[in-house]
Protein backbone atom coordinates (compact mmCIF):
# COMPACT_ATOMS: atom_id res chain seq x y z
CA UNK A 1 0.00 0.00 0.00
CA UNK A 2 1.68 3.71 -0.92
CA UNK A 3 2.66 5.72 2.30
CA UNK A 4 0.51 8.78 0.82
CA UNK A 5 -2.64 7.66 -0.68
CA UNK A 6 -3.44 9.63 -4.10
CA UNK A 7 -5.75 12.38 -3.91
CA UNK A 8 -9.54 11.42 -4.89
CA UNK A 9 -12.09 12.56 -7.04
CA UNK A 10 -15.79 11.75 -6.72
CA UNK A 11 -17.60 11.77 -10.07
CA UNK A 12 -21.50 12.40 -9.02
CA UNK A 13 -24.23 10.01 -10.69
CA UNK A 14 -28.29 10.53 -11.55
CA UNK A 15 -28.48 7.02 -9.82
CA UNK A 16 -27.98 4.72 -7.26
CA UNK A 17 -25.22 1.97 -6.89
CA UNK A 18 -23.09 1.71 -10.15
CA UNK A 19 -22.04 -2.12 -9.53
CA UNK A 20 -19.54 -1.90 -12.45
CA UNK A 21 -17.46 1.08 -14.44
CA UNK A 22 -15.80 0.48 -17.87
CA UNK A 23 -14.46 2.95 -20.08
CA UNK A 24 -15.19 3.41 -24.18
CA UNK A 25 -13.25 3.91 -26.78
CA UNK A 26 -14.28 7.56 -26.35
CA UNK A 27 -12.40 7.57 -22.73
CA UNK A 28 -16.48 7.97 -21.34
CA UNK A 29 -17.51 5.88 -18.47
CA UNK A 30 -20.05 3.35 -18.72
CA UNK A 31 -22.28 2.28 -15.78
CA UNK A 32 -25.70 0.59 -14.98
CA UNK A 33 -27.44 1.96 -11.38
CA UNK A 34 -30.04 0.41 -9.54
CA UNK A 35 -33.54 1.21 -11.60
CA UNK A 36 -32.02 -0.36 -14.36
CA UNK A 37 -30.37 2.25 -16.46
CA UNK A 38 -27.44 2.17 -18.28
CA UNK A 39 -25.34 5.49 -17.96
CA UNK A 40 -22.65 7.05 -20.21
CA UNK A 41 -20.47 9.63 -17.85
CA UNK A 42 -17.72 12.21 -19.46
CA UNK A 43 -15.31 11.70 -16.60
CA UNK A 44 -14.28 15.22 -16.41
CA UNK A 45 -17.07 17.37 -16.91
CA UNK A 46 -19.03 14.95 -15.20
CA UNK A 47 -22.09 14.92 -18.41
CA UNK A 48 -24.56 11.73 -18.08
CA UNK A 49 -26.18 10.44 -20.98
CA UNK A 50 -28.61 7.60 -20.41
CA UNK A 51 -27.92 4.81 -22.94
CA UNK A 52 -30.90 2.30 -22.23
CA UNK A 53 -32.99 0.48 -19.77
CA UNK A 54 -32.58 -2.84 -19.05
CA UNK A 55 -35.73 -3.37 -16.79
CA UNK A 56 -33.45 -5.41 -14.52
CA UNK A 57 -30.68 -4.61 -12.80
CA UNK A 58 -27.39 -4.30 -14.68
CA UNK A 59 -24.36 -5.68 -13.29
CA UNK A 60 -20.95 -6.26 -14.61
CA UNK A 61 -20.25 -4.24 -18.46
CA UNK A 62 -17.64 -5.12 -20.76
CA UNK A 63 -16.95 -2.34 -24.39
CA UNK A 64 -16.63 -4.11 -27.44
CA UNK A 65 -14.22 -2.55 -30.35
CA UNK A 66 -17.28 -1.17 -32.34
CA UNK A 67 -18.34 0.30 -28.81
CA UNK A 68 -21.47 -2.49 -28.09
CA UNK A 69 -21.65 -2.89 -25.12
CA UNK A 70 -22.39 -6.47 -22.94
CA UNK A 71 -24.44 -6.14 -20.30
CA UNK A 72 -24.85 -8.70 -17.40
CA UNK A 73 -28.31 -8.24 -16.05
CA UNK A 74 -29.85 -9.84 -13.27
CA UNK A 75 -32.63 -11.31 -13.95
CA UNK A 76 -32.88 -10.91 -17.83
CA UNK A 77 -29.34 -12.70 -18.53
CA UNK A 78 -26.40 -11.79 -21.30
CA UNK A 79 -27.34 -8.46 -23.03
CA UNK A 80 -26.03 -6.70 -25.91
CA UNK A 81 -26.29 -2.89 -26.12
CA UNK A 82 -26.13 -0.64 -29.81
CA UNK A 83 -25.10 2.54 -27.67
CA UNK A 84 -26.25 5.07 -30.56
CA UNK A 85 -29.99 2.90 -31.25
CA UNK A 86 -30.34 2.02 -27.22
CA UNK A 87 -31.54 -1.33 -29.08
CA UNK A 88 -31.13 -4.10 -26.51
CA UNK A 89 -30.44 -8.08 -28.11
CA UNK A 90 -30.54 -11.12 -25.59
CA UNK A 91 -27.42 -12.88 -26.19
CA UNK A 92 -28.07 -15.76 -23.36
CA UNK A 93 -30.51 -16.36 -20.61
CA UNK A 94 -30.28 -20.02 -19.79
CA UNK A 95 -28.25 -22.93 -19.83
CA UNK A 96 -29.10 -26.68 -20.21
CA UNK A 97 -32.64 -25.79 -19.67
CA UNK A 98 -32.04 -23.60 -16.45
CA UNK A 99 -32.67 -20.16 -16.23
CA UNK A 100 -29.53 -17.91 -15.09
CA UNK A 101 -30.71 -15.28 -12.50
CA UNK A 102 -27.69 -13.68 -11.78
CA UNK A 103 -24.93 -13.19 -14.26
CA UNK A 104 -22.60 -11.67 -12.95
CA UNK A 105 -19.62 -10.00 -15.05
CA UNK A 106 -18.76 -10.41 -18.69
CA UNK A 107 -15.07 -10.40 -20.76
CA UNK A 108 -14.74 -10.80 -24.49
CA UNK A 109 -11.60 -12.16 -26.77
CA UNK A 110 -10.72 -10.22 -30.02
CA UNK A 111 -12.34 -13.19 -31.79
CA UNK A 112 -15.69 -12.57 -30.60
CA UNK A 113 -15.58 -15.13 -27.83
CA UNK A 114 -17.59 -14.18 -24.47
CA UNK A 115 -17.21 -15.35 -20.81
CA UNK A 116 -19.26 -14.87 -18.44
CA UNK A 117 -19.77 -15.57 -14.59
CA UNK A 118 -23.54 -17.25 -12.90
CA UNK A 119 -22.97 -16.00 -9.17
CA UNK A 120 -25.28 -18.35 -8.15
CA UNK A 121 -28.36 -20.71 -9.58
CA UNK A 122 -30.78 -20.05 -6.83
CA UNK A 123 -30.70 -15.94 -5.89
CA UNK A 124 -30.96 -12.99 -8.32
CA UNK A 125 -29.06 -9.81 -7.44
CA UNK A 126 -31.38 -8.88 -4.87
CA UNK A 127 -30.68 -11.72 -2.63
CA UNK A 128 -27.14 -11.52 -2.43
CA UNK A 129 -26.36 -11.74 0.84
CA UNK A 130 -28.15 -15.17 1.27
CA UNK A 131 -26.12 -16.41 -0.70
CA UNK A 132 -22.54 -15.04 0.40
CA UNK A 133 -23.98 -16.18 3.93
CA UNK A 134 -25.04 -20.03 2.84
CA UNK A 135 -21.75 -20.33 1.02
CA UNK A 136 -22.99 -23.06 -1.22
CA UNK A 137 -20.70 -23.26 -4.37
CA UNK A 138 -23.10 -23.10 -7.15
CA UNK A 139 -21.14 -20.24 -9.42
CA UNK A 140 -20.34 -20.39 -12.47
CA UNK A 141 -17.70 -19.66 -15.75
CA UNK A 142 -19.14 -19.55 -18.53
CA UNK A 143 -17.95 -19.34 -22.36
CA UNK A 144 -20.01 -18.04 -25.48
CA UNK A 145 -18.73 -18.68 -28.67
CA UNK A 146 -18.91 -16.56 -31.85
CA UNK A 147 -21.77 -18.88 -33.02
CA UNK A 148 -23.78 -18.83 -30.20
CA UNK A 149 -22.88 -21.98 -28.29
CA UNK A 150 -22.49 -21.56 -24.65
CA UNK A 151 -20.10 -24.14 -22.44
CA UNK A 152 -19.44 -24.55 -19.36
CA UNK A 153 -15.80 -24.24 -18.34
CA UNK A 154 -16.05 -24.03 -14.16
CA UNK A 155 -18.98 -24.91 -11.70
CA UNK A 156 -18.69 -25.32 -7.87
CA UNK A 157 -17.57 -21.70 -7.12
CA UNK A 158 -17.96 -19.85 -3.99
CA UNK A 159 -19.99 -16.39 -5.52
CA UNK A 160 -18.21 -16.85 -8.89
CA UNK A 161 -18.22 -12.85 -9.73
CA UNK A 162 -15.43 -10.38 -11.43
CA UNK A 163 -13.68 -11.48 -14.25
CA UNK A 164 -10.19 -10.59 -16.31
CA UNK A 165 -8.95 -11.95 -19.61
CA UNK A 166 -4.98 -12.32 -20.60
CA UNK A 167 -3.94 -10.34 -23.38
CA UNK A 168 -3.60 -13.04 -25.39
CA UNK A 169 -6.43 -15.27 -24.41
CA UNK A 170 -4.42 -17.66 -23.10
CA UNK A 171 -6.21 -17.17 -19.28
CA UNK A 172 -8.73 -15.83 -17.76
CA UNK A 173 -9.41 -15.28 -13.88
CA UNK A 174 -12.38 -15.15 -11.80
CA UNK A 175 -13.42 -14.09 -8.44
CA UNK A 176 -14.88 -15.94 -5.81
CA UNK A 177 -15.95 -13.36 -3.61
CA UNK A 178 -17.42 -16.41 -1.03
CA UNK A 179 -13.81 -17.75 -0.71
CA UNK A 180 -11.79 -14.70 -0.66
CA UNK A 181 -9.68 -15.42 -3.32
CA UNK A 182 -9.16 -15.37 -7.25
CA UNK A 183 -8.90 -18.40 -9.81
CA UNK A 184 -7.07 -18.82 -12.75
CA UNK A 185 -8.20 -20.82 -15.75
CA UNK A 186 -6.13 -21.37 -18.67
CA UNK A 187 -8.11 -21.19 -22.24
CA UNK A 188 -4.95 -22.50 -24.08
CA UNK A 189 -1.47 -24.17 -24.28
CA UNK A 190 -0.39 -27.31 -22.20
CA UNK A 191 -2.39 -26.13 -18.85
CA UNK A 192 -5.60 -25.19 -21.25
CA UNK A 193 -8.70 -26.60 -18.80
CA UNK A 194 -6.39 -26.57 -15.77
CA UNK A 195 -7.82 -23.96 -12.95
CA UNK A 196 -5.67 -22.58 -10.13
CA UNK A 197 -5.62 -20.33 -7.79
CA UNK A 198 -4.04 -16.99 -8.82
CA UNK A 199 -4.54 -14.93 -5.47
CA UNK A 200 -5.89 -14.95 -1.78
CA UNK A 201 -7.78 -12.01 -0.73
CA UNK A 202 -7.71 -10.38 2.57
CA UNK A 203 -11.57 -9.31 1.50
CA UNK A 204 -14.46 -10.26 -0.72
CA UNK A 205 -13.58 -9.69 -4.07
CA UNK A 206 -15.93 -8.02 -6.72
CA UNK A 207 -15.47 -7.51 -10.22
CA UNK A 208 -12.22 -7.01 -11.61
CA UNK A 209 -10.57 -5.57 -15.31
CA UNK A 210 -7.46 -6.11 -17.12
CA UNK A 211 -5.44 -2.94 -17.27
CA UNK A 212 -3.70 -2.15 -20.97
CA UNK A 213 -0.67 -3.42 -19.43
CA UNK A 214 -1.96 -6.24 -18.49
CA UNK A 215 -2.84 -5.79 -14.41
CA UNK A 216 -5.42 -7.54 -13.18
CA UNK A 217 -7.36 -5.26 -10.55
CA UNK A 218 -9.91 -6.26 -7.95
CA UNK A 219 -12.63 -4.27 -6.30
CA UNK A 220 -12.84 -5.11 -2.84
CA UNK A 221 -16.05 -4.50 -1.24
CA UNK A 222 -15.08 -5.02 2.18
CA UNK A 223 -12.49 -6.69 4.09
CA UNK A 224 -12.88 -10.37 5.71
CA UNK A 225 -15.05 -10.74 8.00
CA UNK A 226 -14.87 -12.81 11.42
CA UNK A 227 -19.03 -13.33 12.39
CA UNK A 228 -19.14 -14.39 8.34
CA UNK A 229 -16.18 -17.00 8.45
CA UNK A 230 -17.74 -18.41 11.46
CA UNK A 231 -20.93 -18.57 10.50
CA UNK A 232 -19.62 -20.51 7.03
CA UNK A 233 -17.97 -23.44 10.04
CA UNK A 234 -21.90 -24.05 10.96
CA UNK A 235 -24.67 -26.83 9.28
CA UNK A 236 -25.99 -25.87 6.10
CA UNK A 237 -29.51 -25.14 7.89
CA UNK A 238 -28.22 -22.69 10.78
CA UNK A 239 -26.62 -20.83 7.46
CA UNK A 240 -29.89 -20.99 5.79
CA UNK A 241 -31.49 -19.85 9.13
CA UNK A 242 -28.53 -16.74 10.02
CA UNK A 243 -29.28 -15.82 6.12
CA UNK A 244 -32.83 -15.25 6.47
CA UNK A 245 -32.67 -12.86 9.36
CA UNK A 246 -33.02 -9.23 9.17
CA UNK A 247 -30.02 -7.50 7.54
CA UNK A 248 -29.66 -5.60 10.66
CA UNK A 249 -29.31 -8.95 12.63
CA UNK A 250 -26.35 -10.06 9.86
CA UNK A 251 -22.67 -9.32 9.56
CA UNK A 252 -22.23 -5.78 8.43
CA UNK A 253 -19.43 -5.00 6.03
CA UNK A 254 -16.56 -2.35 6.28
CA UNK A 255 -17.20 0.64 5.03
CA UNK A 256 -13.78 0.93 2.89
CA UNK A 257 -12.50 2.09 -0.23
CA UNK A 258 -10.41 -0.67 -1.68
CA UNK A 259 -9.28 -2.03 -4.66
CA UNK A 260 -6.11 -4.08 -6.05
CA UNK A 261 -3.59 -4.78 -8.85
CA UNK A 262 -1.88 -8.41 -9.60
CA UNK A 263 0.80 -8.98 -12.34
CA UNK A 264 0.67 -12.11 -14.46
CA UNK A 265 2.21 -13.84 -11.47
CA UNK A 266 -0.37 -12.91 -8.87
CA UNK A 267 2.22 -10.95 -7.19
CA UNK A 268 0.59 -7.54 -5.93
CA UNK A 269 1.50 -4.53 -7.81
CA UNK A 270 -0.76 -1.92 -6.65
CA UNK A 271 -3.03 -1.60 -3.08
CA UNK A 272 -5.36 1.43 -2.56
CA UNK A 273 -7.01 1.50 0.72
CA UNK A 274 -8.99 4.67 1.79
CA UNK A 275 -10.65 3.98 5.56
CA UNK A 276 -12.40 7.23 5.79
CA UNK A 277 -15.57 5.87 5.46
CA UNK A 278 -16.59 8.16 2.62
CA UNK A 279 -16.83 5.77 0.29
CA UNK A 280 -17.71 2.15 0.55
CA UNK A 281 -18.11 -1.21 -0.72
CA UNK A 282 -16.26 -0.85 -3.86
CA UNK A 283 -17.48 -3.35 -6.32
CA UNK A 284 -16.45 -2.04 -9.64
CA UNK A 285 -12.79 -0.84 -10.87
CA UNK A 286 -11.03 0.05 -13.71
CA UNK A 287 -7.88 1.58 -14.82
CA UNK A 288 -7.47 3.89 -18.19
CA UNK A 289 -4.02 5.12 -18.61
CA UNK A 290 -3.03 6.84 -15.11
CA UNK A 291 -6.78 7.14 -13.65
CA UNK A 292 -8.86 4.50 -11.92
CA UNK A 293 -12.20 4.49 -11.48
CA UNK A 294 -14.15 2.89 -8.48
CA UNK A 295 -17.76 2.17 -8.78
CA UNK A 296 -20.11 1.03 -5.51
CA UNK A 297 -23.15 -0.86 -4.82
CA UNK A 298 -24.18 1.64 -2.17
CA UNK A 299 -22.75 5.02 -3.83
CA UNK A 300 -24.26 7.43 -6.06
CA UNK A 301 -21.00 8.21 -7.46
CA UNK A 302 -18.28 7.46 -9.37
CA UNK A 303 -14.79 7.30 -7.13
CA UNK A 304 -11.61 8.50 -8.98
CA UNK A 305 -7.69 8.77 -8.48
CA UNK A 306 -4.50 8.69 -10.01
CA UNK A 307 -1.92 6.42 -9.84
CA UNK A 308 1.21 6.97 -8.06
CA UNK A 309 4.61 5.77 -8.06
CA UNK A 310 5.33 4.58 -4.81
Amino acid sequence: MPTTLPKKRIIPLPGQAPEDVVVDREGCLIAGVNDGRVLRIDPQSGKVQQLADTGGRPLGLEVLADNRILICDSPKGLLELDPVTGKLRILVQEYAGRPLPFCSNVVAADDGTIYFSSSTDRYTVHEWRKDIVENIPTGRLFRRHPAGHVEQLLGGLYFANGLALAHDASWIVVAETGAYRLRRVWLKGPKAGRSEIFAELPAFPDNCSMSEDGLVWVALASPRNPAVDKLHKLPLLIRKLAARLPAALQPAPQRVTWAMAFDAEGRVVHDYRWTDGEYGMVTGVCQHGSAVYLSSLVEQSIFAFELTSG
